[in-house]
């Protein structure tokens, strides 16, 4: 049996008519919205100042814009394959129609990475950024993992929040889509006007001194290596903010449910995707100049957007409890999204017969896969309950890259290969785009630390051990 086996685009367009199918409920606007849902969270309130403090400077501005670009390449070549092939599981069927089944299970794989382990670290910093909120009424113990202790000595026992909100979310995910992308709506619509007020009260307090000079000067302290001074500097802040991209690429998950995705699903994915954007350049650019970027490293390490404020924007201390209170929906939003992607990838990949048949079931009345969506809350709740989020690392982002990187030589492979399939739309510049896409991604890759590097091996290995030892044998192509 071959490892490299695809499955038919007549195949897999064949699914979209099938009886066993997921409810067509989105429209443009509800996909634009998804994807500004799972793209602002905690990548920007988080990862800009750490992005600025450990390797960009006031040039993560310039980070945010190169992982837009590798962002934007990638996002044509999704465009082109969403429209085209209207299958839930994004990368994963992308690659199972171009480069066989064991590439497929592959990114199939990596994508727990992005959507799982990213709800699950989102979910903890949710928790924290409540107790924080709140005044930390909430014992210590209640909030935080077995294996993390306080200055006190008191040991955490189970961080019932974050176990809490993967619930609440989870129950509204079997409801149904359509009532998850409504409640998405509201809260885009809180923290995109939360982001917009801190950009628009922020810009009078820029101090033009604070990104001067732009790029972190070689030989700072602190600072060796190539990827954390100049404008290496600014590559490895763009693999650090890349997290705050994390999200378009689950609009791509939602496929089986856009009412016309050959015209829905380019217009949720680039659309989100430049929006975003504009407001990232935005944010980095006034936060940078508010505050100095070396504060970022100590002072203002934890909740920088709050001490920036707090700091230096006198009668504005109430901006800080709404950035909270934005943190908080767009923490929520997140979790949705993600949680809603990662069901449907293994909706797909157990309809392949790559998984146990459990994980496509489908809702008698909902037609949501409701059984994968509870098995998710128990494997992602027991991370966010029991482990500390600190594990997680870079993991969610180089889960993501590598997705990127396939889709992108997919969409070169299958021009190639299958150059007479109707495109609703076409990624343009083929190949020089997807190639694009391929460097930048790659780059970004490279950039991020070698222990992340490493853990993201350990977990790839074990997704072959499972592939081999069952996915090979139970998949249909078989």
């Amino acid at each position: 049996m071959s490892l490299f086996r695809k499955k038919s685009l007549e195949a897999l367009l064949g699914q979209t008519d099938a009886a066993h199918t997921l409810k067509r409920t989105l429209d443009a606007k509800n996909l634009v919205a998804l994807g500004i849902g799972a793209i602002i969270g905690a990548g920007l309130f988080v990862r800009t100042a750490a992005a600025s403090a450990e390797a960009a400077g006031p040039a993560v501005t310039a980070s945010f814009i190169v992982a837009a670009i590798g962002c934007a390449f990638a996002g044509l070549c999704y465009a082109e394959f969403a429209a085209m092939i209207p299958i839930a599981g994004s990368a994963y069927t992308y690659a199972y129609a171009t480069m066989g089944e064991f590439v497929a299970w592959t990114i199939g794989w990596a994508l727990v990475l992005e959507y799982a382990l990213g709800a699950a670290t989102v979910a903890i910093a949710w928790s924290e950024y409540l107790n924080n909120l709140l005044g930390g009424v909430i014992p210590y113990q209640w909030c935080h993992s077995p294996m993390e202790t306080s200055l006190d000595g008191v040991r955490g026992i189970i961080n019932a929040p974050a176990l809490i909100v993967l619930l609440l979310i989870t129950l509204v995910l079997i409801k149904g889509t359509k009532e998850s992308a409504n409640l998405n709506a509201v809260i885009v619509f809180v923290k995109v006007g939360i982001v917009l007020l801190f950009i628009g009260l922020g810009w009078q307090f820029i101090n033009g001194a604070n990104h001067s000079p732009f790029l972190i000067p070689e030989g700072t302290p602190g600072h060796e290596g190539i990827f954390r001074h100049g404008w290496g500097g600014v590559l490895g802040g763009a693999g650090i903010v890349f997290f705050a991209f994390i999200g378009f690429d689950a609009v791509s998950t939602a496929a089986q449910e856009a009412k016309k995705p050959e015209r829905d699903m380019p217009i949720g994915i680039l659309g989100s995707l430049v929006i975003c954007t504009v407001l990232y350049i935005l944010f980095s650019y006034v936060l940078t100049g508010v505050a100095n970027w070396q504060e970022f490293k100590t002072a203002g390490k934890e909740a920088s957007v709050a001490y920036a404020i707090q700091k230096y924007m006198p009668g504005f201390g109430w901006l800080a409890t709404l950035i909270t209170v934005a943190i908080l929906a767009g923490f929520s939003s997140v979790i949705l999204v993600m949680l809603l992607g990662q069901s449907r990838v293994f909706f797909s990949m157990s309809n392949d017969g790559l998984l146990p048949r459990i994980f496509s079931d489908l809702h008698p009345e909902y037609r949501t896969p409701y059984k994968s969506n509870i098995l998710l809350f128990l494997f992602v709740g027991s991370f966010a309950a029991f482990i500390p989020g600190s594990m997680a690392g870079d993991l969610t982002s180089i889960g993501t890259l590598f997705a990127f990187v396939l889709v992108s030589a997919g969409v070169w492979i299958m021009r190639r290969t299958d150059p007479q399939v109707h495109r609703p739309f076409k990624t343009p510049l083929v190949p020089l785009v997807p190639i694009l896409g391929i460097i930048v991604c790659a780059g970004m890759i490279i950039s991020l630390d070698h222990r992340t590097q490493l853990t993201a091996l350990v977990w790839m290995l074990i997704g072959f051990a499972i592939y081999f030892s069952y996915s090979r044998t139970s998949s249909k192509l078989a």
